[in-house]
């Protein structure tokens, strides 16, 4: 297995140019085996050129030092090897620099140029070398074997080391970007499980607000019926009125308590986990799945629920539940009655629902006003309602209020592209107005 590239970033140990500290220990052998080798050749040509045997000695080893830097400057190894090719010393040099030089990270004209002068130079050199020992009578082969001396040992020196770093230098690229395409990929896995958990989590918190608005517009609708309900029967009680007042004191604490309940569990629902945003932590590259399978989930049942709930058809039977229980309402539809999709009838109807049951809470005994226009492209709702008829009736049923109802309207409206309006109105009541697209 190789590493990616951030392991191998962090790999590089080694002291100045080398990546690792054996890589060093390994130049650092090859350079003393060059330079003992062009120390001992360098006293054959101290006696050839007539110059000291210690300058000859010295001249080779400065020489043969120069392969330790191979790593950093394959250029100049290899042009020291062809300078001192005529000295008939720094085979090792040859050979070593100019494999360096083809696996390196260098232009392959610059390759070929300096692996063509090596060659001449060494064909060159071989060539005077065997024709000098044809000459002095150590050689009694033909005039063929010169050139062929020449060609042969100049192939033999060149030739593999250049092939050899060239695919020595292939293949490590071939690695390093294989190294950089697993971190690309690597990153990307990444980024789709953060995308994917985000996901998960957006699913998550829609499902959790559905359920909110679900649970207070079914419950607490009735639930406030019930509140006044149990606050008429205590004002009406005849007939035993002290176990009367204690039943409907009991119906009415009942109720108080389911909304208040109620409006805790919303509390809960809708603030979720209010620090998971804010905690840093590395998603682990196995979320993907998990996140990918818990965004369907939630969004499938999302989707499941979209077709349950009320209709409009349903609008004068809330209506009349409203009028049972004390309210002054009156319910106008407008334009041609017809059906539309599941979830602007849900909407449409809880907006109307939620409206009446605010003024149950807040305006007991205010006279209301629900209209119902159905018109080309759309559906217009508008629920009004004037000031409470007593001064003290707008609470006289202590109905608690968790500030949700509005709320939840407004994200059901806008959640399908239409207006939604409320506020308090000039004659002292309120008025909750809303416009849902058709289609």
């Amino acid at each position: 297995m190789t590493m990616t590239g951030e392991e191998h970033t962090r790999g590089l140990t080694g002291p100045w140019w080398w990546p690792r500290r054996r890589s060093a220990v390994f130049d650092g052998a090859l350079a003393l085996a060059s330079a003992l080798e062009c120390g001992a050749e360098g006293i054959g040509f101290a006696r050839d050129a007539g110059i000291p045997l210690w300058a000859g000695v010295l001249f080779g080893t400065v020489a043969g030092v120069v392969l330790l830097v191979r790593r950093k400057w394959p250029v100049a190894v290899v042009l020291v090897a062809i300078a001192v090719t005529p000295a008939q010393m720094g085979f090792l040099l040859g050979i070593v620099g100019l494999y360096t030089l083809a696996a390196a990270e260098v232009p392959r004209r610059v390759i070929g140029a300096l692996a063509g002068m090596s060659l001449v130079g060494t064909a060159v050199v071989t060539f005077v070398r065997v024709r000098q020992d044809m000459a002095r009578g150590d050689l009694t082969l033909g005039d063929w074997f010169v050139p062929f001396a020449a060609v042969a040992t100049a192939l033999g020196l060149t030739a593999p080391p250049v092939l050899l770093g060239l695919y020595v230098g292939a293949r490590r690229r071939l690695m390093e970007s294989l190294r950089e395409r697993a971190d690309s990929l690597e990153r990307e896995l990444q980024l789709l499980a953060e995308r994917a958990e985000e996901r998960a989590e957006w699913a998550r918190n829609e499902e959790r607000t559905r359920i909110a608005r679900e649970m207070h517009d079914v419950v607490a609708h009735r639930v406030s019926l019930m509140v006044v309900h149990a606050a008429a029967l205590q004002a009406v009680a005849r007939k035993d009125p002290e176990k009367a007042v204690r039943n409907a004191a009991l119906v009415g604490d009942m109720g108080r308590q389911a909304l208040t309940e109620l409006r805790e569990m919303l509390g809960v629902l809708r603030a979720g986990d209010a620090g998971a945003g804010a905690r840093a932590v590395a998603v682990p590259l196995a979320a993907v799945g998990e996140a990918a399978a818990a965004a369907a989930a939630a969004a499938s049942r999302v989707v499941e629920e979209a077709g349950e709930g009320p209709w409009l058809s349903e609008l004068e039977e809330l209506v009349g539940q409203s009028a049972a229980a004390g309210m002054v309402v009156e319910l106008s539809v407008q334009g041609e009655v017809r059906s539309y999709a599941a979830e602007v009838e849900q909407t449409a109807y809880r907006v109307v629902q939620e409206a009446l049951t605010n003024v149950h809470k807040h305006a007991a005994g205010a006279k209301t006003q629900v209209r119902l226009a159905h018109r080309v492209s759309e559906i217009a709702m508008q629920v009004e309602n004037g000031p409470p008829s007593e001064p003290g009736s707008a609470s006289a049923a202590g109905l608690p209020s968790g500030g949700n109802g509005l709320l939840g309207m407004r994200e059901r409206v806008l959640g399908l592209g239409g207006v939604f309006v409320s506020g308090p109105t000039d004659a002292g009541g309120f008025r909750v107005s809303a416009v849902i697209p058709a289609a």
